[in-house]
């Protein structure tokens, strides 16, 4: 018997796999596709190998065996991203460190972790997601895993050039989605913007303060001997000059100045968005955004560098909630499954909270769908044990208390 609250997710995921991409699988793949998202979503506590086996019809050894076979879920992610999310979106970019110990794991080595502010052994993933403007909120598209260093050395490559590569490797899929790129000021840095610019995207990010960025010339010939005058000056960002500055938004809590300059170090002009935020009537920060896209407005480039930050709660999710840090895996194409599946099983609880009429109203709290989820698992299984019918007059309103047992109040 199947309780009508998960409904929409098992649906979504069966009419996913029914698509022509995914013509190609069998239906004992789709069948194992269908159940890992489910468990992922529905088991409480760590998500591993031995968990799912404890509660799926699968046995641990059949979670091993097919974690190794590849899964297109860029793809499964590009259709429910297109489904939920109509209007503007932004792809965004953030690699994410991952704990694990050893030493025979794939891809083992010291990457940054924002949390401990600094490097730290392990493993990392670099995710790309999908910012939903109108929820304010991101959506998994694809993980990939960082090579380790002596890979990335096999390679003639460096840590810059291999997350640049995998954003001109994918631009085709990404402008699919969106024209704009976003990633913080770890990647202001020529070769990364040179190479997103090249594949037909624009860049969106953050200036260091001390950039030197230069007003664009736009007198007449100057009537002196050598090349024609390109620059009238540098810009001052604590004091910029409004006559090549235009207001974009001014309230009590931040004002917004943009101006097309000119990079010294992209060499190319850029759409510069100086951003001063208040508090209490006072000036508490001063920051300097930028686009590639010389016609945007400096209020959007602001707005979609500052949404950039639901990547990071898309990854607090899947840590907390789906396992994304807990694969007893070692293979590369277990743990490139892993990860996605994790992050992908946080889609399909954000997706089910896009599409109640209360969204707009009701944050999203992950906790509460991995409650509702783990709460109708369980009532599943006594309901099939003792026979009961959940959708009787009797039950009905006793089946939905029990699947709201436990969830965080309102």
């Amino acid at each position: 018997m199947t309780i009508k609250a998960n409904q929409n997710v098992k649906q979504l995921i069966i009419n996913i796999l029914k698509t022509e991409v995914f013509s190609s699988l069998n239906k004992a793949r789709k069948d194992f596709i269908f159940s890992v998202l489910w468990h992922i979503l529905s088991i409480k506590g760590r998500i591993n190998f031995l968990q799912l086996g404890r509660f799926s019809s699968y046995g641990e050894q059949t979670f091993r065996n097919q974690f190794e076979k590849e899964f297109d879920f860029f793809s499964f992610n590009g259709h429910l991203i297109k489904q939920c999310v109509p209007g503007e979106r932004i792809v965004v970019f953030d690699p994410s460190y991952i704990p694990k110990a050893g030493k025979s794991t794939y891809g083992m080595g010291r990457y940054w972790s924002g949390v401990a502010k600094s490097a730290k052994w392990g493993l990392e993933i670099c995710g790309f997601a999908v910012v939903d403007i109108a929820n304010n909120t991101a959506l998994h598209l694809n993980a990939w895993q960082t090579p380790s260093a002596d890979e990335l050395k096999k390679r003639r490559l460096n840590l810059l050039a291999y997350y640049a590569s995998l954003v001109t490797e994918n631009a085709a899929d990404f402008k699919g989605f969106s024209d704009y790129i976003v990633a913080d000021a770890y990647f202001s840095k020529k070769p990364f913007v040179d190479a997103i610019t090249s594949s037909g995207l624009h860049f969106l990010s953050r200036l260091r303060d001390d950039s030197v960025l230069m007003y664009k010339y736009k007198g007449g010939p100057t009537g002196k001997k050598g090349a024609p005058k390109k620059f009238n000056g540098r810009v001052d960002p604590q004091n910029p000059d409004l006559n090549y500055f235009t207001t974009d938004l001014i309230n009590e809590d931040i004002a917004i100045y943009s101006a097309v300059v000119y990079s010294k170090a992209f060499k190319r002009d850029i759409k510069l968005a100086i951003a001063i935020f208040f508090k209490d009537g006072k000036e508490i920060a001063r920051k300097l955004y930028f686009s590639t896209d010389i016609n945007q407005t400096g209020e959007k480039i602001v707005s979609n560098y500052r949404s950039r930050f639901q990547i990071e709660f898309l990854y607090r999710d899947a840590k907390q909630f789906t396992g994304l840090s807990t694969c007893q895996a070692r293979s590369k194409n277990k743990l490139d499954f892993h990860f996605n599946a994790a992050l992908t099983a946080v889609n399909l609880a954000k997706h089910d909270w896009i599409s109640t009429e209360t969204h707009s109203t009701k944050p999203f709290s992950m906790a509460n769908y991995k409650t509702l989820y783990n709460n109708t698992l369980m009532l599943e299984r006594f309901m099939c044990m003792f026979a009961i019918n959940p959708y009787s007059a009797k039950n009905q309103k006793i089946v939905k208390e029990l699947l709201d047992y436990g969830k965080i109040a309102a």
